[in-house]
């Protein structure tokens, strides 16, 4: 593996730019501005769409035949990007007011797999497991800052990190029933300096992940060996995720203000969206919400 080739796409910079996610058939990428409530767009022809809704947006992920799921606090909205209509879908009404959901992906099968995080530094990050109009608790995980959900090649291991904790661990996860297995540790990223933020898994079941603290973008294998780290163009990496036509392209985001006053960028290109290319990985397209939990 050489050198990455990053380069910034001309869509402006978001304040806490999260959960990229590529849509092949419209080989278009979507992400967020998770503080200012955006979900955006960018399509093939180069333009930019934005929706707006009210509250933290945690993560999104794509609806089968159209539109976005997305989390809003402790909400899970349909949005539909042509009429901008929004639809409820499910609202947790059991969990700590503290707590919000900040990451999530989709597993093989379309299931809506999300992790939590306190707002005041509580350990409620659990797993959390939607469908439509269905919610429950997939793993009670005690973790302060949930982040870094993504899953195996064969949807048969999930991860997820700590990212105050500085620890990535894995799972084995039933792909009939969505259930979580035995959570044990998978990475410890305290020699590394930095906590994992967002992450994904390539067709080979590398994990590229962000290390959020030292501004770098590392890939372990799957036993958690550390294979390539570099240093990013901005200061706070946030997010990845596999696109492009043969899904060899990374798209990297990133923040320049987190809106906590803990996490504020001094690179000038903090907030932008970036392409990663000459990695030598290829991605795996993203299942479609199925709204159906098991």
């Amino acid at each position: 593996m050489g050198d990455l080739r990053f380069e910034r796409l001309n869509t402006g910079s978001d304040a806490l730019g999260e959960s990229p996610v590529w849509n092949a058939l419209s080989q278009s990428l979507w992400w967020i501005d998770g503080v200012a409530g955006k979900v955006r767009e960018l399509r093939a022809d180069g333009t930019v769409q934005t929706l707006q809704v009210t509250g933290h947006v945690g993560a999104i992920a794509l609806v089968e035949g159209n539109g976005i799921v997305a989390t809003i606090d402790q909400r899970v909205f349909w949005l539909d990007p042509e009429t901008k209509a929004e639809r409820l879908l499910v609202e947790i009404t059991d969990a700590p007011e503290t707590m919000r959901l900040n990451d999530g992906k989709l597993d093989r099968q379309g299931r809506f797999v999300c992790i939590g995080m306190g707002r005041g530094g509580e350990l409620v990050g659990d797993i959390h497991g939607f469908g439509k109009g269905r919610h429950r608790v997939l793993a009670e995980t005690g973790v302060m800052i949930g982040n870094g959900i993504c899953f195996s090649p064969d949807g048969g291991t999930l991860y997820f990190t700590d990212t105050r904790a500085r620890t990535s661990f894995a799972a084995d996860y039933d792909t009939e029933t969505g259930d979580v297995g035995a959570i044990r540790p998978h990475i410890d990223c305290t020699a590394l300096g930095s906590g994992i933020d967002g992450a994904t898994v390539d067709a080979d079941g590398n994990m590229w992940a962000v290390l959020i603290h030292t501004g770098e973008i590392g890939c372990f294998a799957p036993d958690g060996r550390v294979l390539h780290r570099t240093k990013a163009p901005v200061d706070y990496p946030s997010s990845l995720a596999f696109g492009g036509a043969g899904m060899d392209v990374l798209y990297m985001t990133s923040i320049r203000d987190s809106g906590t006053g803990r996490v504020v960028s001094k690179s000038p290109d903090g907030g932008g969206l970036f392409s990663i290319r000459d990695h030598g990985a290829r991605g795996i397209e993203e299942a479609c919400f199925q709204g159906m939990m098991d």
